[in-house]
C-alpha cells in the first residue's frame, strides 16, 4: 500500500518539541540535528510496512532514530506518527493514543 501522507499527532509534535528544547540548552546544533533526523525519518515513510512491528504494542510499527523510537500506525493511506520517546527508558511506561 502506497502512502498518500504522513500526519504527526499533536502528542508527537509536543514530544518532538520537548526533545528539541532539552538538547537546545546544551547544544543548539545538536538539538537541530536531532529534530531534523526525526522529521526526516517521518518524511521517508513511503509504505505501511517499511519499518519493524513494535515489540511492545504489536498493532503499531516503529522507526528508530538516534536514541528515539517513533511509533506509528496506518489508516487507509495515511500514516499517523503517534509518539516519540527515548529508547533508553522503560517502554512499558508509554501510552499510545491519537
Amino acid at each position: 500500500m502506497d502512502i498518500s501522507k504522513v500526519i504527526w499527532t499533536n502528542k508527537s509534535k509536543e514530544q518532538l518539541k520537548i526533545i528539541y528544547n532539552h538538547y537546545k540548552v546544551v547544544s543548539p546544533q545538536g538539538a537541530k540535528n536531532s529534530k531534523d533526523s526525526i522529521l526526516k525519518a517521518g518524511r521517508e515513510l513511503v509504505f505501511a510496512e517499511q519499518y519493524q512491528q513494535d515489540e511492545i504494542e504489536l498493532e503499531f510499527r516503529r522507526i528508530i532514530v538516534r536514541y528515539y523510537k517513533l511509533i506509528y500506525t496506518v489508516e487507509e493511506y495515511i500514516i499517523w506518527i503517534l509518539r516519540i520517546f527515548d529508547c533508553r527508558k522503560d517502554p512499558k511506561s508509554r501510552v499510545t493514543e491519537k
